[in-house]
Order: C-alpha cells, then sequence, then structure tokens
C-alpha cells in the first residue's frame, strides 16, 4: 500500500481485522469506490488483505464497462485497455512478444472490440467468434449459381462495401492510426445498416484489415500511425441482407518511393487483366497464370499462401481462386457464380511468415506486399465487377487519372 492518507474517519473499521481504521487503498480512491471495505487499520493488514481485496478492483472495472455506451466504448484511450494481440485474437497481452521479425514493421496494442447496435442483423459468428453454417455448408465443395434475387442483395452489400472503402480512403495520411481507419470502417459500415464482416470472425479483432508495408494480408489495426512513406491495404467485408461484399485496396501514405509505386500499380494491373478474362467456360486456373505472368515480367513475386473465394451468404466458399502460375483449382466458371480475386503481390520472395497474433501474415524476407480484391458476378457475356470504383471514389491512383 503506498501512498495512503490518513483521510478515513475513526468510525470505519479495518477490512481485515475490524479495529478502527485510518488508511485507506488508493485504488479504490481512483475509482471512487466506497470506503467501507476499502479501510484498514495499518500496512501490515493492507498487505495481508491484498490477494482478495484487488478483486474489488476488476469487478468495479467491468461493471464500468457495461453501463457505458457505444460511443464511450469505442473511444480510443491509449490509456485505457490497450494491450497486444494473441492467439488469432482470443487472448491479450501488456507487452510486445517476442518475435524474429523480418521486417521494421511491429505490432502495437489494439482497442477494444467495437460495439454493433441489436438491430443490426448479425453473422452467426458475431456473438461467439465461431462460424456455425459456413464450415459444413454443401458450397465448401460446390459452386453456386446465384438467384436474381440473391444477386441483387449482393449488389446492394457491395456497393456499401465500396463506399465503406471510400470512406477509409478519404482518411489515409500520416500520424493517422490503423485504430482510427477502423473506426471509420465499423461507423460507416452501421450507418448504412451493415455489419463489419471481420468482425470477430474466428476471433478476428476488429471491423478490417489494415496492411502495411511488408504485411501480405489480415493486419490488425492497432495504434500505429501511419508513417509519410508507407503503403497501406485496407480489406473491407460488408455483411448486408444476409449476404457479403469484399474488396480491398493499397493506398500511398503521403510521398512513396518509386519502388512502392511500381509494387503497387502493378498488383492493381494484376487484378484488372484477371478480371478481364472472366466469362462463362473460362477455367478457375486460368486466372492465377494471367496473375503470375504480369507479375513476373516486372520482377515481381505472387503470394501462394492465399487466395480468392467464393462469396455470398457464406463469407469464403467455393471456388478457390489461387493467383499463382501451374494452379490445380477445378472447375469452369458459369454465369450465376460469384467469387472474389485478391492477388497478394511481393517485392521480394513469395513466402509468409506469421506473427504471434495468429492473424498478421509477412513476407519472409521483409519487403514491401500489395493487394488488391473485387467481388465479382460471372455474366453470361462476361463479368459485372460488383465492387466497382464509383465516379465518388476519391482519385488515389495515379495511373487512373493519365
Amino acid at each position: 500500500m503506498t501512498g495512503g492518507s490518513e483521510v478515513v474517519e475513526a468510525t470505519l473499521s479495518c477490512a481485515k481485522c475490524s479495529k478502527p481504521a485510518h488508511l485507506q487503498c488508493p485504488k479504490c480512491v481512483e475509482l471512487k469506490l466506497p470506503r467501507e471495505g476499502a479501510a484498514f487499520c495499518t500496512q501490515d493488514c493492507f498487505k495481508a488483505s491484498w490477494s482478495s481485496h484487488k478483486s474489488v478492483h476488476l469487478k468495479a472495472k467491468l461493471s464500468s464497462l457495461a453501463t457505458e455506451t457505444p460511443s464511450e466504448q469505442n473511444a480510443a484511450s491509449p490509456s485505457d485497455g490497450w494491450l497486444y494481440c494473441l492467439r488469432k485474437g482470443q487472448a491479450r497481452t501488456p507487452k510486445i512478444p517476442h518475435f524474429d521479425w523480418t521486417g521494421m514493421l511491429r505490432p502495437y496494442p489494439i482497442s477494444r472490440k467495437r460495439v454493433v447496435p441489436a438491430h443490426i442483423d448479425q453473422p452467426d459468428w458475431a456473438n461467439d467468434g465461431i462460424p456455425k453454417i459456413e464450415p459444413n455448408s454443401d458450397l465448401q465443395h460446390v459452386v453456386e449459381i446465384k438467384t436474381p434475387e440473391l444477386i441483387e442483395r449482393m449488389r446492394e452489400a457491395c456497393r456499401i462495401g465500396r463506399e465503406v472503402l471510400d470512406a477509409a480512403a478519404r482518411i489515409i495520411k500520416p500520424g493517422v492510426t490503423t485504430d482510427e481507419i477502423d473506426a471509420v470502417v465499423h461507423e460507416a459500415t452501421v450507418a448504412a445498416g451493415g455489419y463489419p464482416s471481420p468482425l470477430n470472425y474466428h476471433f478476428f479483432p476488429k471491423s478490417c484489415c489494415t496492411s502495411v508495408n511488408e504485411v501480405i494480408c489480415h493486419g490488425i489495426p492497432d495504434a500505429r500511425k501511419l508513417e509519410d512513406g508507407d503503403i497501406i491495404n485496407v480489406d473491407v467485408t460488408v455483411y448486408y441482407k444476409g449476404v457479403h461484399g469484399d474488396l480491398n485496396e493499397t493506398f500511398f501514405v503521403g510521398n512513396v518511393d518509386e519502388a512502392s509505386q511500381r509494387l503497387v500499380q502493378c498488383t492493381y494491373e494484376c487484378l484488372e487483366k484477371a478480371i478481364a478474362i472472366v466469362k462463362p467456360g473460362v477455367r478457375f486456373r486460368e486466372i492465377g497464370e494471367v496473375i503470375n505472368r504480369h507479375a513476373t515480367m516486372s520482377g515481381l513475386s505472387v503470394v501462394k499462401s492465399y487466395c480468392g473465394h467464393g462469396i455470398g451468404e457464406l463469407f469464403h466458399c467455393a471456388p478457390n481462386i489461387p493467383h499463382y502460375s501451374r494452379n490445380k483449382a477445378v472447375g469452369v466458371m458459369k454465369a450465376g457464380q460469384t467469387f472474389t480475386i485478391e492477388p497478394m503481390i511481393n517485392a521480394g520472395v513469395w513466402r509468409d511468415r506469421m506473427w504471434p497474433d495468429g492473424w498478421t501474415a509477412v513476407t519472409a524476407d521483409g519487403k514491401r506486399s500489395a493487394q488488391f480484391e473485387h467481388t465479382l458476378l460471372v455474366t453470361e457475356t462476361g463479368v459485372e465487377v460488383l465492387t466497382a470504383r464509383l465516379p465518388t471514389s476519391p482519385k488515389v491512383f495515379p495511373w487512373l487519372s493519365s
């Protein structure tokens, strides 16, 4: 007991021995707890009671969290509950984990889970982090042909996803934290009546993925401030009217070096070239051939550990869409199918490593990685990009304005 002050009336009894008490636990004073039960006659009595008494402080903190409004819970306060993420989001620690980091980037503490209002339709993992329908669905093996009604719902979800990503893009600049980007994504999604699909999906702790520099994918928004010269991918998925819309883009932060600019532009071009071949009758494996050819011609490599996927009422389902050459993807495209193409292109080797948080995949050599993604619909004559850029989308890519 340090810094105790003799401010407690003698009429109070010691919580340990019931003798008249003149000292009070300083933590109880800080938390504004009742003086009864927090008074002690001597330092010895306080020390003897500490193992049981400290539980009062934890109960008080949990009680205050339960009575806060969603906006209060979402407020970022670096001194209030910011911890490092472990075990795929199921654990936290106050100390940075030990790891053989491959590049200059390090994890920062993350804020508490953001709240989704009860009136928002939520996927089955929202409460406990465990998808129930998705893993056992027949659509993990059969590529669904969507009905016109389901396609229309997907257009709505993808349109919202595009508007949410655009909102995030508008705030990206040096000094902004990735947690602040996550807050924008979360609030914009909820304001549109949607649920941010990544939130609590297999315990992922945030509403979007923010992958900076050498992070390939699944970066967790945290307290790190973006720096001039960074590149950052923001990956957004919106759950709306029972379906998901998924997209991502890689953005420049301030003044970016020429090599990074070429990496990002080449990755964008890889996606565009892949989309250009989508139509009925094309084999899914051809997508990887097109992407790999363009990336390797630029001296870049294609990540093999992560792929595109089917999407609709399920977040992830058949088909798998590998982005590398000589892949073994099965099947051909048919009108009514929806899936994502999302190439991850590295400046160095294609191999990746996983951070201790269990989510953040980084390049094995610490060099930079970029990614772009769209949700696509195969039509009778070709393809519809459901997450296409809008006339109102921010003009952030120089090659689109030239």
